[in-house]
């Protein structure tokens, strides 16, 4: 796509009822979202309850009927999680499709660096700074306004929407979108997730994380023969990983915003003392996949290549255990209509091309697309997550940006939702 600007298009009379619906709740919106940034809800430790509680409130205190759906203990505990609840929010307008928008509230710890206080919601300049301000607690607030804007319009519209609040972005989704899902509490037949104001994401990478034990024999370090050296044998099991690494140049994606695969040994711990020969090396493994790659099958392959560089080691045992397997987010046909109706409308709006792309992260959206359902990613947000600061110190967002991001859901929900 190009850059140049779009002009915008004639405006209905009901969108210019729901572009001034939410032009007037704009201070309501600003307040909602400092009352979500205000409670804390980071994951690590994952005690989420609380801020699930005070969004089922500010939900309610809307109008809205919530629908609270308290994740079991053991399954909570099973992912490192303290407590969690999914919310649910249904509106049925009339026969037809559901569209289901979906947000999270966990977040990642707010780390040192920041010049506020990271949950005291504070406006500078136009941007209102804190932990999970712009990923995703913006998002709990377009898409409540959003919804309300529509209901205001009085109209008998063709199909539901749902809002999806969820708690275990952080750590998979396993729990949220995903147990949502196989419970059977919900069957949308297309979704939005939170994402950024100036790009529909309609594909992102999927991630493979492995724990590679590798085990030799201990030995004094004056006699290093009589033992068996487990991080010699690691080594040559990372110089094999990064040779295969290099290949990874080859396999350029075709989805825009995505290059190649890539893979990264992030941790490794071991070893006894200084003076004894290792008996046991641990690295963990993180294996970016492009749309293009099967997930299951990139596992399979690279624990073997393990294993196989591990057996070319004398009387070395390996162990590879997966930690994660997050697919790859994919286009699925209808995908289309949502990523087109977003697109129209935010470059309206904006006055300049807003494109479709792919990111290479990876998020819980995936859960929906693995499920067969239409998925894109768009939501309250700059163009870049550097600009926003995501997980980092300072963690921002420009109002305009919420109110921007509002209004596009909004008419494009409307476009879907009166097609014939």
């Amino acid at each position: 796509m190009t850059s140049s600007p779009v002009a915008s298009p004639s405006v209905n009379g009901a969108e210019s009822r729901l572009i001034e619906f939410i032009a007037a709740h704009r201070d309501d919106q600003v307040r909602m979202l400092a009352e979500l940034v205000k409670v804390a809800s980071d994951n690590p430790p994952g005690d989420c309850q609380p801020h699930a509680d005070r969004a089922a409130e500010l939900y309610e205190a809307l109008g809205f009927e919530v629908e609270r759906h308290k994740v079991p203990q053991d399954l909570v505990q099973k992912v490192g999680m303290i407590s969690a609840s999914n919310l649910i929010v249904r509106h049925r307008f009339g026969p037809g499709p559901t569209i289901a928008l979906n947000a999270h509230g966990d977040v990642v710890a707010p780390g040192e660096g920041w010049s506020v206080d990271p949950y005291g919601a504070i406006i500078k300049d136009g941007w209102m700074y804190g932990r999970g301000v712009a990923t995703s607690k913006s998002d709990f607030v377009s898409y409540a306004y959003a919804l309300l804007a529509l209901m205001s319009l009085g109209e008998k519209l063709n199909g539901t929407v749902e809002i999806h609040l969820t708690y275990d972005e952080e750590v998979g989704g396993d729990i949220g979108p995903l147990y949502l899902l196989e419970q059977g509490l919900t069957k949308p037949d297309y979704v939005i997730c939170a994402g950024l104001s100036y790009g529909v994401v309609t594909a992102h990478n999927g991630c493979l994380h492995l724990d590679v034990e590798v085990r030799g024999r201990s030995a004094h370090a004056a006699r290093p023969e009589t033992g068996v050296d487990a991080l010699e044998a690691a080594t040559h099991i990372l110089n094999r990983l990064y040779s295969l690494r290099a290949g990874f140049a080859s396999q350029k994606s075709s989805v825009n915003g995505i290059t190649i695969p890539s893979m990264v040994v992030g941790l490794i711990s071991g070893g006894i003392n200084t003076n004894v020969v290792p008996d046991k090396i641990t690295m963990r493994v993180d294996r970016r996949m492009i749309p293009e790659e099967n997930g299951p099958e990139v596992a399979r392959d690279l624990v073997a290549f393990i294993e196989k560089s591990a057996r070319e080691m004398p009387g070395i045992d390996c162990n590879v255990r997966q930690l994660m397997l997050a697919n790859p987010l994919k286009p699925i046909k209808g995908g289309e209509a949502l990523a087109s109706a977003l697109q129209r409308h935010a470059s309206a709006l904006i006055g300049e091309d807003v494109p479709a792309h792919g990111v290479p992260l990876y998020t819980d959206a995936r859960h929906y697309c693995n499920a067969g359902i239409p998925t894109v990613l768009y939501g309250a947000g700059p163009r870049t997550m550097l600009e926003a600061n995501a997980h980092r110190a300072d963690e921002k967002l420009k109002l305009d940006d919420l109110a921007l991001a509002t209004k596009v859901v909004a008419l494009a929900l409307h476009d879907l939702l009166t097609e014939k």
